[in-house]
């Protein structure tokens, strides 16, 4: 993957120049205006620290939640600078604006070794459509781009994409790492190669279904979209969730698993409810007779013993979505399960982002993984086999 061969922060000389780094600083916020989990900053600092540790000037920039190309002070980055201020031990000067005159004398002043934030480059909305115009007017308050925003890599923006046309572009740490650890893994896994895939829909992990089926031992199947396999066996589902439409596609990969001798585990059991509410009445059953006007909800106990043994002898394994509505108590049992014995497993273990991710750091388990991937959309990309279009645009070594 030519991903792996992208020059870093390592590759070229930052002495003195003006650095301008895309993070991905898009925290969630409490009520009251704090940040509530800082971890997407967290993983900025060593590459910003390396930067400042040889002396370059850093103009550091992101996107937060949505403003819709407006100035909406809603969505500033302010309590983000604040953060790092007190995080790098020095003062982060805020701008005022993206590209405006505050950002520029700012970017001007900068001594070697100091750093400054420009607003939420969300604030324009030539962010989202790539514009090359506000691209040229970003790429001109620095010398060199540093892409660390894996979780928007698979969006080609201006502060993602667009500015790499104008500068030597090249990616932080945590690019780096994200790209090697999930490349690696998917070009020579440990094996026994484990992949496990949840969530609701087949449709939303069909890339990565078939991306996998050539490279993986076992793959491990929860969720959702669990139901639309079943239904391609010709079982009943109730009330389950199923995407009609993909039923023939899920014979299809039912079919190529086999041809390819890939162990493709479907649930034996379901936790099932009578309706869809974290308090429904529920029983388990197994899953070639789930009742009329039941709706299966999780994993039942049988299978996730059965997932748990294939997980137990794996060399490398790599999940992407909860095996259940795992939000609700009642229902998260078969993700507990699946991650504990991921934790347990001792194997290479790659989480890719998402709601995966948030069941694992909520059960306390994040220092067990490997790797936990800091972008959903784009670790599913990657798992795909896309071309990241943020990646993509940086140069080669």
């Amino acid at each position: 993957m030519s991903a792996l061969n992208k020059k870093t922060i390592e590759d070229i000389d930052v002495a003195g120049k003006k650095v301008l780094v895309r993070c991905d600083f898009n925290v969630p916020f409490n009520a009251d205006g704090s940040i509530s989990d800082p971890k997407r900053i967290k993983e900025a600092l060593p590459t910003i620290k390396y930067l400042l540790s040889k002396g370059a000037k850093v103009i550091l920039c992101s996107h937060l939640g949505r403003p819709k190309g407006e100035f909406n002070m809603k969505y500033s980055l302010a309590p983000v600078a604040e953060y790092l201020s007190k995080a790098l031990g020095q003062e982060v000067k805020m701008a005022k604006d993206v590209i405006g005159d505050s950002a520029k004398s700012l970017a001007a002043s900068l001594k070697d070794g100091e750093a400054m934030l420009i607003e939420n480059v969300r604030f324009h909305k030539e962010e989202e459509k790539n514009d090359p115009e506000f691209s040229k007017q970003l790429a001109s308050l620095a010398e060199i781009y540093v892409n660390d925003a894996f979780g928007t890599a698979h969006r080609a923006h201006a502060s993602t994409a667009g500015v790499a046309q104008y500068l030597p572009a090249v990616c932080g740490y945590l690019i780096q790492k994200e790209i090697s650890i999930m490349g690696g893994a998917l070009e020579n896994p440990k094996r026994p190669f484990v992949a496990i895939l949840g969530g609701a829909k087949v449709s939303d992990k069909i890339g990565v279904i078939n991306n996998l089926i050539d490279k993986v031992d076992t793959l491990i199947i929860g969720g959702g979209m669990a139901y639309t396999f079943y239904k391609a066996k010709g079982h009943t589902i109730g009330n389950s969730i199923c995407e009609d439409d993909k039923v023939e596609l899920a014979k299809e990969i039912l079919a190529k698993a086999q041809a390819k001798g890939v162990n493709f585990l479907l649930p034996v059991d379901n936790r099932v409810a009578d309706n869809y509410a974290a308090d429904a009445n529920y029983k388990d059953v197994p899953s070639d007779d789930i009742p009329d006007g039941w709706m299966g909800l999780d994993i039942g106990p049988e299978t996730a013993k059965i997932y748990a043994d294939a997980i137990k002898g794996a060399g490398t394994v790599v999940w992407n979505g909860p095996m259940g509505v795992s939000e609700w108590d009642n229902f998260a049992k078969g993700t507990i399960a699946v991650a504990t014995a991921v934790a347990d497993s001792g194997a290479i273990s790659i989480i890719g982002g998402g709601d995966s991710a948030a069941a694992i750091e909520k059960l306390g388990f994040a220092d067990k993984m490997t790797h936990i991937s800091t972008g959903g959309g784009a670790s599913l990309e990657f798992l795909e086999g896309l071309e990241l279009p943020g990646i993509a645009a940086l140069n080669d070594k």
